[in-house]
């Protein structure tokens, strides 16, 4: 176990002479102080948070981490509540749900089916992932509101009648308008997007969950989350130079890999915090769900407290300050696990191609890229996202890119820009960096997702055709940015997209290597400096937000039956108290197998209301290890090869139930549940792997699935494509107990092996009633 020391001795000596009490109550004559602007009754409570901790303190009689604050703080039982890290599971009460508009749909059709009449906790929906890059932010915008206006209207009067605030198309991507306007220290928020983790460059516990987990956070039932293990990463010394926060996790998935977080939390502490930007923090946070952790977080301190003033925010900057020492760690608290980074030894890195794990030191990935055979020419540079959007990376980026225009240079690779929301749009436009990155070449995009989430109608290349693309995004897996799985896509800073942008090569070293300007002189870019935030106000651009009206009476919600874009749901059957015979293989995963295997986002984003027609992309993407294709299996009633899909569904229809085999870390990646909704749909019982990425877990046990690992890893091996598998023992299903299954072989053979599984005895009731949904219904009776 590791100890992290508090250097905040001041604050615990003032606190024990008295000064919390004077604190507390100093707040309780003061006035109420709002979670946001766009909620005026509802208000923060940092006194429940120091009630409940101090309740948890007093039980567990040790100083405790950050995230554990904030967890055990939002308990819904903090005096009976079993808390053992990485072994019992919690019921929380987040204080907030954001849902991105293609999980929204799923969510509040979810919503609506539960009978409920409004959500009981402050609720947003934001529209960012249904806008498709093509030729330019408004055009784009433009043409993405025509397209989608039924998806829209539905969310739009889904919000206004069950008291969801509604962010329109055009207001920017989700996590950059949680940390704009709702993200506050000490906050648990649940969003049903994987880059929710976001908003710990607030000091928030902020956790990607899919839309059943939204539900019941709506419907005001406790949510519950395995008790997550904390990783400490202690950082030391100071960022400068070429070196960026995105850096710091770009080194940390390097260390910890695609699977290393799972199941904790990563908490960052030590004095090299204090370089680092709260946008910059958000970078780090952001990108951690790339390590599959549960979420990370950083201590409340000066640079959070300036955001918060500066986007309109100073009354929760000043109560936080009062209650800081809720929001920072105790002296001597331990973590499971803790990494050291160096921060003024730490070099700009990129990662990739095809695995946001795969770390290179800039200096070092053209010699990489010449070794293994990726392309070196450039042929597109994307900056902006998520994960890298905030005013000071635009300002670092338009520094570089202002060195090679003062040298009569424009980028040779294409070049986007994609603002964070339209308050960064707004700001940067005004303040002149958007006008210097068009200057180098660059096209400004909508406030939105887009490429980085397959939404980019790319045509400079043809599909199949081999090339590398440089961005600031997070995720880089194959096919993920523009559907072609020969594109190498590889992940760095914004200020180094630029630079490579400029040079149009990887073997470009912007702290090494020199260019030749319009002018035949060769010169060096300089390490880009920008404010952090912008001298002046933000400019907040236009007005996107629609309030839920007070009274909802007399608004619809009305989806035509015969759309192809939404369609109620129906629930799922209940478990018929039989064991699972003779189940058919549908595939055999070989290899990774990440949510975009698994549900394609992209084109298939148009469907994610419309559960029946976006299951057409079921598994299309997963490698076949019988043929080491994609997209084709034995349909064992026709004794054909065949689409995924298509073969699913042959078999539903037949009334003959499937499972999925799969490796290491199944379903990493995104938090979409339709993921976990699409083979139930189709029919599908169990999905048994090596192991599993924790949201696609928990969205399969909340859709009535089995999700189930090898208890010895090597049988993954002893299941053959033609298998018929067996699921035995459901009768005294049970926590902590395998389950066994029986191979039955073409030969005539068979195998018996054991299946873990990590329910507890609230979710095998899930499984019992055929999803969580079908279990909240019973209880409502």
């Amino acid at each position: 176990m590791a100890t992290y020391t508090l250097t905040a001795r001041r604050l615990q000596q003032a606190l024990s002479h008295g000064v919390r009490r004077y604190h507390l109550s100093a707040m309780r004559r003061r006035a109420k102080v709002v979670m946001s602007r766009f909620e005026p009754n509802e208000y923060i409570n940092y006194e429940l948070l120091r009630k409940n901790v101090d309740i948890v303190h007093k039980r567990l009689d040790k100083p405790l981490t950050l995230s554990e604050k904030i967890v055990y703080g939002h308990l819904d039982d903090p005096v009976n509540q079993e808390i053992g890290r990485g072994r019992t599971y919690l019921r929380l009460r987040p204080d907030r749900v954001a849902m991105q508009d293609a999980t929204a749909q799923m969510a509040m059709l979810q919503f609506i089916s539960s009978g409920l009449p409004r959500v009981a906790v402050p609720s947003t929906i934001h529209c960012d992932h249904l806008i498709e890059a093509q030729v330019g932010g408004e055009k784009d915008l433009a043409r993405a509101k025509d397209m989608n206006k039924e998806v829209y209207d539905f969310l739009a009067t889904a919000g206004a009648k069950y008291g969801v605030g509604f962010w329109k198309p055009g207001s920017g991507i989700i996590h950059q308008i949680i940390l704009e306007n709702y993200a506050y220290p000490g906050i648990l928020l649940i969003g049903t997007d994987s880059h929710t983790p976001n908003g710990g460059g607030l000091g928030g516990i902020c956790i990607g969950v899919g839309g059943a987990d939204a539900v019941d956070v709506m419907a005001g039932i406790p949510w519950e989350l395995k008790c997550p293990k904390v990783i400490g990463v202690k950082l030391t010394g100071h960022l400068s130079g070429w070196t960026s926060p995105k850096d710091v996790i770009l080194k940390v998935a390097g260390i910890l890999t695609v699977k290393g977080g799972t199941g904790a939390i990563v908490e960052y502490h030590g004095p090299g915090v204090e370089s680092i930007s709260c946008t910059g923090m958000a970078t780090i946070c952001n990108m951690g769900a790339e390590i599959g952790a549960t979420t990370s977080v950083f201590p409340y301190n000066h640079r959070m407290k300036k955001y918060m003033e500066k986007t309109g925010r100073a009354e929760i900057a000043a109560v936080a300050d009062e209650f800081q020492d809720l929001l920072v760690p105790d002296e001597g608290c331990e973590y499971d696990q803790l990494i050291e980074i160096n921060l003024t030894e730490l070099k700009p890195h990129i990662n990739g191609p095809f695995t946001p794990d795969l770390a290179h030191p800039v200096s070092e990935i053209g010699t990489a890229a010449e070794k293994n055979g990726w392309p070196l020419d450039i042929r597109v540079g994307l900056i902006g996202s998520c994960t890298n959007s905030s005013y000071e990376d635009m300002g670092r980026s338009a520094a570089v890119a202002q060195q090679a225009i003062d040298h009569g240079l424009k980028c040779k690779s294409q070049f986007t820009v994609t603002p964070g929301s339209e308050q960064i749009r707004a700001t940067i436009e005004r303040d002149g960096y958007a006008q210097v990155l068009r200057d180098v070449g660059g096209i400004v995009l909508a406030n939105a997702c887009g490429p980085c989430i397959g939404q980019w109608d790319r045509r400079d290349v043809k599909k199949g055709e081999k090339n590398t693309i440089v961005t600031s995004y997070n995720r880089n897996f194959t096919g993920r940015n523009d559907a072609n799985p020969a594109t190498h896509a590889f992940v760095t800073s914004p200020e180094i997209v630029t630079a490579l942008s400029i040079a149009g090569t990887l073997k470009f070293d912007p702290e090494r290597d020199s260019l030749t300007g319009a002018d035949g002189k060769k010169f060096k870019l300089k390490a880009p400096n920008a404010d952090e935030l912008p001298s002046k106000d933000f400019d907040p651009g236009q007005d996107t937000y629609q309030y839920p009206p007070e009274d909802p009476k007399g608004i619809e919600v009305n989806v035509n039956p015969q759309s192809q874009r939404l369609q109620l749901l129906a629930p799922f059957d209940k478990w018929d108290k039989k064991d699972l015979v003779d189940m058919r293989v549908l595939i055999k995963v070989k290899g990774k197998c990440t949510t975009d295997h698994i549900s394609a986002a992209g084109p298939w984003l148009k469907f994610r209301g419309h559960l029946d027609n976006i299951s057409n992309n079921l598994l299309i993407g997963a490698i076949n290890i019988e043929n080491n294709k994609a997209n084709e299996v034995k349909n064992h009633i026709s004794n054909e090869y065949e689409p995924v899909p298509d073969t699913a569904r042959a078999y539903k229809k037949r009334g003959i139930k499937w499972v999925v085999i799969g490796d290491e870390n199944y379903g990493e990646g995104s938090s979409r549940e339709h993921a976990a909704l699409e083979p139930r749909h189709l029919g599908g019982r169990a999905i048994i792997v090596k192991s599993f990425a924790r949201i696609h877990e928990t969205n399969l046990k909340k859709q009535g699935l089995l999700p189930l690992t090898f208890s010895d890893p090597s049988d993954y091996d002893k299941v053959q494509p033609d298998d018929k598998v067996s699921i035995t023992g459901l009768n005294e299903f049970a926590p902590g107990k395998p389950l066994t299954c029986i191979l039955k072989h073409k030969d005539g053979s068979q195998d018996t092996i054991l299946l873990n599984h990590s329910f507890n005895e609230g979710q095998i009731e899930w499984f019992k009633a055929g999803s969580a949904l079908n279990r909240m219904k019973e209880l409502q009776k």
